[in-house]
């Protein structure tokens, strides 16, 4: 109406009528001021290994099937489980408590078993029985319950040093041909060695395409020149006979007396003995 003051429009630069600010219920207006940046994800934590876990190569090597170099390729190839599940993971850790299956069979680790045989004559290594011929495991039957295996062969008429194990890693590692250990023999001859065909064979003989490495050569003392003291590094007494034959001595006899350091001290002939703690780190270092 005239002459009544009108109320004065609100325009682009009137300033809003300050308003309570309401918060939902549970929210605190403290939370708006933290910085998203200082929120960081929790670090994954790495899997805690116990004392008593061990690696599953190491855990099926122990059960006998295998050596760890070739359990890893059965792990690789999906053929272990362990508590139902397939392992492919080299370095995978397993409990004493967890059901590990290779192959389908639940395996179950054995102890370590190491046994030094001095074998006689008329027992030979081989699996064969044909002929009637008696095995050596005759023998250490009562080392172990469980299957104890030679470490190199020999046939019935060769004597001495051999050892017995179920460690498959040590079995291995003898049967390299890189395996430089000494094995000392002692080698009846039908005659004399020459002098000069001693010689010849301390530098070495070559059979097969192969050589073998004589590290010494010797007649014993106080002994016919038949009796010979020969070192080499292969385990096999084979080659030891084919060294003679090959010069056209026929061998009558070989014993072996020293074995990696292992000597028969206070071992009769057909007796057995565990090996001691250091022995055992001594071959292995080897």
């Amino acid at each position: 109406m005239p002459g009544k003051s009108e109320k004065p429009r609100k325009t682009a630069t009137s300033k809003p009528k300050n308003k309570k600010t309401t918060y939902k219920k549970d929210y605190k207006p403290s939370d708006s001021r933290k910085e998203i940046s200082a929120v960081k994800p929790a670090a994954r934590q790495p899997k805690k290994t116990t004392a008593d876990e061990i690696r599953l190569n190491k855990y099926i090597a122990n059960s006998g099937v295998c050596s760890r170099r070739e359990a890893d390729i059965y792990i690789q190839s999906g053929n272990v489980k362990v508590n139902g599940e397939p392992i492919t993971e080299l370095g995978y850790k397993v409990k004493p408590t967890d059901k590990v299956e290779f192959d389908g069979v639940k395996l179950t680790p054995e102890k370590k078993v190491y046994v030094l045989l001095n074998k006689p004559k008329s027992f030979t290594t081989s699996t064969d029985d044909a002929g009637g011929q008696r095995n050596v495991n005759e023998l250490i039957k009562s080392a172990a319950n469980t299957t104890l295996y030679p470490i190199g062969r020999m046939d019935k008429t060769t004597t001495g040093l051999l050892l017995f194990t179920n460690d498959h890693d040590l079995i291995n590692k003898f049967g390299s041909p890189n395996q430089r250990s000494s094995k000392i023999y002692q080698v009846s001859l039908d005659r004399n060695l020459k002098f000069e065909d001693l010689e010849r064979i301390e530098k070495g003989v070559e059979m097969d395409g192969h050589f073998l490495r004589v590290d010494s050569i010797s007649y014993i003392d106080d002994a016919p020149k038949s009796e010979i003291g020969l070192q080499v590094n292969s385990s096999n007494p084979k080659h030891v006979r084919a060294i003679f034959e090959s010069m056209k001595y026929d061998v009558l006899k070989i014993d072996r007396v020293a074995f990696a350091g292992l000597t028969k001290k206070n071992l009769a002939r057909g007796q057995w003995r565990f090996l001691t703690d250091q022995e055992i780190i001594n071959l292995k270092n080897v």
